[in-house]
């Protein structure tokens, strides 16, 4: 390799994104139909992102060891940035051509759009501690803004992406959509109306699309240099004169040089066996994580041998609580939950009655009770039943499985058996009116034993994946020219 100093004008920030001056003469309705086009793009590009966080995460350490980005994985996540702002600029991120875009990595000259990073020699070990979280996080606050609508008030008929309901029973959700997307809209209904597309408006979401990209470089930890808080419009860059810098040339086959842009294409070479292979590894690593986690999540349920449900707290004016019939019977559903245990505390501070009995002779001693039965297994949702006083206080029936009854909490515990079962909580004296906390346990045999095995398919999948993705690292990077 030789050096030669060249003068001229670089872009002022190492993230290259560019467009043709002017939209590439959409037509007036296709953008109506693009979501149903783009959904292979959309498929490949979810896997292609998979792979890019794995491969960011091996970039990562080799930062940390080396200070230099493998030029292997930079050049894959450099392409899959290239591939999304192709989709982008065809779909609902610009609708600026009717162009279907093509399926590769690599830079395509015709094509009317392009992205390019400059390879960084160096990268600071400090800044790849943080920059991905910390310093990004005033830019991922304007991207929320640019790619997602945002927090709102929805009901059970408003689809939502991520929703959650507050103490006050209001639902709120943050659905996606956005800044660039309402925009890429305005410019849909343009061109279905007027048969033109607004050129302010093209500049701006080309801007806009430019600095959202330019973020998701910095935190793919391409970069070292902080994206600046401007808006740059338009399909061109601004560009900042410098003197000379130094531009490495390589020698081509025939012995003469290559230019820059055959000297990146020599560096490295990814094939579409690559591709598949570091998607596969990819894939493979994410899912063995998963297991890995979902393994070690159920060997660590059970604290002293029971895996607990939380404590929740039941209340009624009537004379018990009972649960609805739990049926045991069918895919080995008592050898499954192996020992039952239930616990109950009175709020109170007073005595209280805990009994398990069959549902028939539950339902028999409970007949025309005042009670309250549970009839939601993940809230507790109460249902009043009409009734009198109980005419034997529960220590004296003998309906009861098993049964424990006192001051503070009180257990029972009996081995899962086929059969429709009810748990009764009442006041040991069997008067009106009950607040208790509640908690069900099971000893779940079948948990440690299937953990061991999720945790070691995950660490299979997991070693696999790693050597995967390392060979086809591997043979990209063979095809570096010194």
């Amino acid at each position: 390799m030789t050096l030669v100093l060249a003068a001229g004008t670089v872009p002022a920030y190492p993230v290259h994104l560019t467009a043709e001056p002017r939209p590439d003469h959409p037509s007036r309705g296709l953008w109506l139909v693009k979501w149903i086009l783009v959904i292979p793009h959309g498929i490949v590009l979810a896997l292609l992102w998979a792979a890019f966080l794995v491969l960011s995460v091996v970039a990562f350490v080799a930062i940390l060891a080396t200070e230099r980005y493998p030029r292997a994985i930079f050049d894959f996540n450099v392409g899959v940035l290239r591939w999304s702002w192709r989709v982008a600029y065809y779909s609902y991120g610009a609708l600026g051509t009717d162009r279907y875009p093509p399926f590769t990595l690599q830079d395509v000259p015709d094509y009317p759009v392009h992205l390019d990073v400059d390879y960084p020699e160096r990268l600071s070990r400090g800044l790849v501690l943080v920059k991905w979280w910390l310093l990004a996080l005033p830019h991922y606050l304007i991207v929320a803004v640019l790619t997602s609508n945002g927090l709102r008030q929805v009901n059970d008929t408003v689809p939502a992406g991520w929703a959650w309901e507050t103490s006050d029973g209001v639902q709120w959700a943050w659905q996606g959509g956005g800044l660039i997307a309402l925009l890429a809209l305005v410019a849909g209904l343009a061109l279905l109306f007027t048969g033109r597309y607004p050129q302010g408006l093209y500049d701006l979401l080309i801007g806009l699309n430019r600095w959202v990209l330019r973020v998701a470089a910095y935190a793919g930890l391409m970069t070292d240099t902080y994206p600046p808080f401007r808006l740059d419009q338009g399909g061109g860059e601004e560009l900042r004169d410098t003197p000379y810098r130094e531009v490495p040339v390589r020698e081509a086959p025939d012995g003469g040089t290559l230019d820059r842009a055959d000297a990146v294409q020599a560096i490295t070479r990814w094939t579409t066996g690559g591709v598949m292979t570091v998607v596969a590894g990819s894939l493979a690593v994410l899912l063995g994580l998963g297991l890995m986690g979902g393994g070690a999540a159920l060997m660590g349920a059970r604290q002293d041998g029971w895996v607990t449900s939380p404590t929740r707290t039941v209340q009624t004016d009537g004379y018990a609580v009972a649960t609805q019939a739990m049926v045991l019977e069918g895919v080995a559903l008592d050898e499954g939950l192996g020992e039952i245990r239930v616990r109950a505390e009175n709020v109170t501070a007073g005595d209280i009655f805990v009994g398990i009995a069959r549902a028939a002779d539950a339902a028999n001693y409970l007949a025309g009770v005042e009670h309250s039965v549970v009839t939601g297994p993940l809230a507790v949702n109460l249902q009043d039943v009409r009734g009198d006083a109980t005419a034997t206080p529960p220590e004296q029936a003998d309906v009861w499985v098993d049964s424990a009854s006192g001051p503070g909490l009180q257990s029972v515990e009996i081995t899962a058996q086929p059969g429709s079962w009810v748990v009764v909580v009442m006041a040991t004296d069997g008067s009106a009116g009950l607040r208790a906390h509640v908690d069900v346990a099971a000893t779940l045999p079948w948990l440690t034993p299937a953990g061991g095995v999720l945790l070691a398919m995950g660490v299979v999948l997991l070693l696999g994946g790693a050597a995967a993705v390392a060979l086809a690292v591997r043979a990209a990077s063979t095809t570096v020219r010194e």
